[in-house]
Order: structure tokens, then C-alpha cells, then sequence
């Protein structure tokens, strides 16, 4: 790929800054670990898997900056710094999951000097990061047959590389179908208020020179019913244990038109986004923003000053619309709970 959405250089953090693009391809520089909490809580960086990452680079640059003359008081204030990072942002579960695997690696070596967990912190860290790279690519490659030879695919806002540390979920499962030769083409929803199909995913596509419409969201539906899209692939910030699939706002609508029309919808997700703890979506924290994101546009107004908003940030899919759930690990269909279970080895 022609980018790198977020890479440990020069004992810094380097990540695409994604609310510049398309306009400028600007890469920010974090040295310390409340430079990345604002990063993710102000969406430079988005995507579940890869503020996982961004997570995990934080806490190695909070344990490497942490001033203490004892293993209990450098505890204490690396758990502060988790604590500020867990708080960045609510639903995608791979967040939490990144801190506490960095948090166990901690623990784990606490016979050893201080400095030699700073090092292993970052190690893991950068594994972290590496491991995202070859996950993707694995997802790509369970789900690429499940894309027709000529197939139009729909997706919704970003599940590519600027949401992972490179290749992509959703993304990767199509850039795995194009890479193997076969002749796709994609439909890419806007996604509102961030328009993250429009000015991320069409991005992606257009670079790596796979065929890409822009569509607005009020637009899949007629599509679908014309016959010109063939499957849906979407990325997933938290997966409950039944299967039901918290996603970007306005994926529930996709799935729903979907199934009115007969067409497959897919999950494309990481394990590190299985949430097992949770019974159901209905038990899935589900963030909300600030309202000048639905009544501002690029700084510009664009509803009337003191309208009332609702803006939450995503919504839950019910696992009943969900054709597979593709994984690094395979596809799961039909019963999720037993067959996500199996997945992690429950």
C-alpha cells in the first residue's frame, strides 16, 4: 500500500491524520501518550483494529515517560495511563482489547527491571501492529470467494486500511478478490455525518486502482432493487456473542435493505473484536458525538442554529441479517454463539 495509517518510528508515533483526507496526506508525530488519546478521541486516527494499535503504541509511550523509583508506583501510573486511553472512546472493543493485552504483558514481567518492561512494552506494542498487517490479509483471503467473478460490492463508511494498520476488514476482503484477478467493482455509501466512505474508503480504492462508485446513504436501497449490487461487505467495532455486529451508523439500514432484496451481508472483523462477555447487541455501549458534526460540514453550518441533534455514532446490526462473519480464523454462519465460541476456543 502507498500509506502507513499509524507505525512506531524514531521512538514516536506516526499516524495518517484521516480528518485531512482526501485534501492532504499529512502524517502527525505523538511522542507522548496523551498526544494518541486525543488522536483517537478526535478521529486522526478511527477504525476499531486500529485504534488498537494506536492504544497499545500509547501505553508503550506512557511506560516509557513513567518517572518511578519502584515497580508499585510505576504500576500505578501505567494503570493511570490505561485509564486515560480506555476512556478515549466507548464501542470499539478492540481498544480495551489492546490496552489490557499490553496491561497483562506488564504484569507478566514484573520480576524484571523497570527498564527492560518499558522495552518489552514497545516490542509488543510494534507486534501489536504487525500482527494487525497479517490478520487483515488473512480475513482477505477466507473471504475473497465469497466475491463473485464481476460482482458489484456495497460497503459501508471506512473498513480498510486507514481502519487497520494496513489492508484492511471489509477492504481486504475486496482487495483480496481484485488481487486475485477477479473483475469487481465497488459501491461506496458516503457514510454521514464523517463521510468516511467519501472521503476515506473511495480514497483507498481510487490508489489501488479498484473500480469505486460514490454513492450517497438514501441511494443503496435503489440500487439493490435495480439489481446492480450483488453482496454487502462491512467492518465491525464490537461483535456480541450471539452474533449481533456493532458497526459505523447506518450499517442496521444497509442490512435491512439487504435482506428485503436478497442479498448477502457480510461481517469483516479481527477475533480482537469479538466482545464474548456480552449476551447480545442490545448490551453494546454505543458512543454518541457532538452535534455539530450533523449540523456542520467542513466548519460551514448547514442546519439552523439550536436544532435539537441525536448523533450516535453507531448502531447494532441483529445477527438474523448477518450472512457470515469473516474472520481470520474462517467464516462463521448460521449459529454465531457456538460457532464464535469456536473461534476463540470456548
Amino acid at each position: 500500500m502507498s500509506f502507513r495509517t499509524i507505525e512506531w518510528r524514531d521512538d514516536k508515533v506516526i499516524m495518517i491524520d484521516q480528518t485531512r483526507l482526501p485534501a492532504e496526506e499529512v502524517y502527525n508525530e505523538y511522542a507522548d501518550f496523551q498526544g494518541v488519546a486525543e488522536a483517537i478521541r478526535g478521529m486522526i486516527i478511527r477504525g476499531a483494529p486500529a485504534i488498537g494499535v494506536a492504544a497499545a503504541m500509547g501505553v508503550a509511550l506512557g511506560a516509557r515517560d513513567i518517572i518511578a523509583d519502584t515497580h508499585e508506583s510505576f504500576f500505578r501510573q501505567l494503570d493511570n495511563v490505561c485509564d486515560i486511553l480506555a476512556r478515549t472512546r466507548p464501542t470499539a472493543v478492540n481498544l480495551f482489547w489492546g490496552i489490557e493485552r499490553m496491561k497483562r504483558v506488564a504484569r507478566a514481567n514484573g520480576d524484571k527491571d523497570l527498564n527492560s518492561i518499558r522495552a518489552i512494552l514497545k516490542a509488543e506494542a510494534i507486534s501489536i501492529e504487525q500482527e494487525d498487517l497479517r490478520i487483515c490479509r488473512a480475513i482477505g483471503s477466507h473471504g475473497a470467494p465469497l466475491i463473485r467473478e464481476g460482482a458489484t460490492v456495497l460497503t459501508h463508511c471506512n473498513a480498510g486500511g486507514l481502519a487497520t494498520a494496513g489492508y484492511g476488514t471489509a477492504l481486504g476482503v475486496i482487495r483480496a478478490a481484485h488481487e486475485a484477478g477477479k473483475k469487481i467493482r465497488v459501491f461506496a455509501d458516503e457514510t454521514r455525518p464523517w463521510l468516511q466512505g467519501a472521503r476515506l474508503t473511495a480514497w483507498e480504492l481510487m490508489k489501488d486502482n479498484i473500480p469505486v462508485t460514490l454513492i450517497s446513504d438514501n441511494m443503496a436501497g435503489w440500487f439493490m432493487k435495480k439489481g446492480e449490487i450483488d453482496c454487502v461487505v462491512v467492518g465491525a467495532d464490537r461483535i456480541a456473542a450471539n452474533g449481533d455486529t456493532a458497526n459505523k451508523i447506518g450499517t442496521y439500514s444497509v442490512a435491512v435493505l439487504a435482506r428485503e432484496n436478497r442479498i448477502p451481508f457480510y461481517v469483516a472483523a479481527p477475533i480482537s473484536t469479538l466482545d464474548l462477555s456480552l449476551r447480545s447487541g442490545d448490551e453494546i455501549p454505543i458512543e454518541e458525538r457532538h452535534s455539530n458534526e450533523v449540523t456542520h460540514l467542513a466548519g460551514r453550518a448547514i442546519a439552523p442554529e439550536g436544532v435539537a441533534v441525536r448523533n450516535p455514532a453507531f448502531d447494532v446490526t441483529p445477527a438474523r441479517y448477518i450472512a457470515g462473519i469473516i474472520t481470520e480464523k474462517g467464516v462463521v454462519r448460521g449459529d454465531y454463539e457456538a460457532g464464535l465460541k469456536r473461534l476463540v476456543g470456548q
